[in-house]
């Protein structure tokens, strides 16, 4: 019996660590899927996960709903002069009377119910895109790779390494979770028309920890502003040109502001999150190369940090141990 029951516990706790490893395995699968795809329509399992989830109704509910969404609403509504109370990213009865007095104002009904018509009722005043009508650029005629700055809300695709044509751009807000994704990427999705807060074009990253991408919008805006959940935004025109020249597989690199990340643990092959992301870029900074900075601690990496240890007379392991952490200033 006592054979059994310690049995039964050895099933059990090995069945804890499947579930434990096999949950991001899944994520990270269900992302490949999507690139799988390549072009075509919505993914929807990519739409699902993406952080930038497109506009979902509001209304008042208990609990009240609570999100970046709603963060955006409070923001565009205070903006516009309707509304005056805290941006909390709750919905409130005070949030919930300033979209009444909105929709009477713009000839939609008044029930504070904040749907598809109510959403894309702040851009009428913006009349989409405010820049005059201009020929469509001649694709570029190299190699297309494209660098978004977060500080200057910028998006510059280059050709054969050489800056082609700069467009501007919405990224995420200032907080931990918002911030648009600092680090070295590729396209590995594009999809037509998902619609919403998606605009006419999404380009999928292969971001390891959420599904990011750059994608159109409803909320021109937006545009030149932090006001995404994470996702890069353009104007529907731009974006629709930006997706004839990309292919899967074009590199994104994405620089400016990054979180705070403490890394409290040792690193190795298999690894992955914007802790690796903040490593690799460390070893590229002291000229150590891990390949792409791409938040996976692959061969690559392990080859950097092989290098590293050589370097400063540590054991050759390939594994970032707390000694390679603190040498890399990473503690």
């Amino acid at each position: 019996m006592a054979r059994a029951a310690k049995a039964r516990r050895g099933r059990g706790r090995s069945a804890a660590a499947f579930r434990f490893w096999m949950t991001p395995l899944l994520v990270v699968l269900m992302a490949h899927g999507a690139a799988a795809q390549g072009e075509g329509g919505a993914s929807g399992v990519a739409l699902q996960q993406s952080v930038c989830w497109s506009d979902r109704v509001l209304r008042m509910a208990d609990p009240p709903p609570e999100g970046h969404d709603v963060w955006e609403l409070q923001a565009r509504l205070a903006e516009l002069g309707y509304y005056d109370g805290p941006i909390d990213s709750r919905f409130s009865a005070q949030l919930e009377e300033a979209v009444r007095r909105f929709q009477g104002d713009r000839q939609l009904p008044a029930d504070g119910v904040v749907g598809p018509r109510t959403w894309e009722a702040p851009a009428v005043d913006e009349q989409g895109d405010p820049r005059p009508a201009a020929a469509p650029t001649p694709p570029p005629p190299g190699e297309v790779s494209i660098v978004i700055d977060t500080e200057k809300f910028t998006l510059t695709v280059s050709s054969d390494g050489q800056p082609y044509k700069t467009y501007p751009v919405a990224v995420g807000r200032p907080s931990f979770y918002a911030l648009t994704p600092v680090g070295q990427w590729v396209v590995i999705h594009k999809g037509l028309n998902w619609g919403g807060g998606f605009g006419t074009r999404w380009i999928g990253l292969n971001v390891p920890w959420g599904i990011y991408g750059i994608h159109g919008t409803n909320k021109p805006y937006s545009i030149g502003t932090r006001a995404s959940a994470g996702c890069i935004r353009m104007f529907n025109r731009d974006v629709e040109e930006l997706y004839r020249w990309v292919k899967i597989g074009t590199p994104v690199e994405i620089i400016g502001e990054k979180p705070t990340v403490r890394i409290t643990r040792p690193l190795s092959r298999g690894a992955s999150g914007r802790e690796v992301v903040e490593f690799q870029l460390r070893l590229q900074e002291l000229g150590f190369d891990p390949g792409r900075a791409d938040g996976r601690y692959g061969p690559a990496t392990e080859r950097a940090v092989q290098a590293f240890q050589r370097a400063y007379g540590l054991p050759v392991t390939g594994r970032a141990e707390l000694d390679v952490l603190f040498l890399l200033g990473l503690l």
